[in-house]
């Protein structure tokens, strides 16, 4: 089986130094686009704790500190992000090397998890769900934002052009499949919306 956790960590190993800068389709842009979106729609939301899963560089934990003051929690598997957000030196933000299948922190320790534009590099997106819902607090949120397709095109992506590409990228799904998804985790969808093209954000409660 072809080692997508592999694949990603060099992908985004190579990209780190360049990440934040680079607004392109290959580095940042959708990112950005899904981080802003995720920012907008909590800013108000009363919450203590907040874990984003495939942080990346802490771009969406540096929009939120300046919010609002909480615990922030980063983790992704790339080191070279992980290096590059943590000299940073973000206020109230702590970020650490893990998996999305293997979340490094107990059980009901937040009030948030957020995931933005990583979930189709996870070849195990089932247990990542899982492990959301494991860290988060009863009544905490999963706000999920990602791009992708479904019918003929994620089948097309899935069984052909993510085989062949070098990136990590090894499922796709559009908004509905993400919400079945939830569900079947076992969360309650209170918010599902299209931002821009293909780039979507679903949040599930537990």
């Amino acid at each position: 089986m072809k080692d997508y956790e592999a694949l990603s960590k060099k992908h985004f190993d190579r990209q780190a130094a360049e990440y934040d800068q680079r607004d392109t389709y290959y580095y940042s842009q959708n990112g950005k686009i899904s981080c802003r979106d995720i920012a907008e729609q909590i800013k108000d939301l009363p919450y203590e704790s907040l874990l984003d899963v495939g942080c990346g560089t802490g771009f969406l934990i540096d929009i939120l500190t300046r919010q609002k003051a909480a615990k922030y929690c980063g983790v992704d598997l790339s080191d070279e992000m992980i290096r590059v957000a943590n000299e940073k030196t973000i206020k109230g933000a702590e970020f650490r090397t893990g998996s999305a299948d293997k979340l490094p922190y107990p059980d009901e320790t937040f009030d948030i998890v957020t995931c933005s534009q990583s979930f189709h590099h996870y070849p195990y997106p089932e247990e990542a769900m899982q492990e959301a819902l494991r860290v988060l607090k009863p009544g905490g949120l999963y706000i999920l934002s990602d791009t992708g397709v479904g019918g003929l095109g994620a089948w097309i992506d899935n069984h052909i052009l993510f085989k062949l590409m070098k990136s990590g990228d090894c499922h796709t799904t559009d908004r509905k499949g993400i919400e079945k998804m939830m569900r079947n985790a076992g969360f309650t969808i209170t918010d599902s919306r299209q931002i821009k093209g293909f780039i979507y954000t679903v949040t599930g409660k537990k």
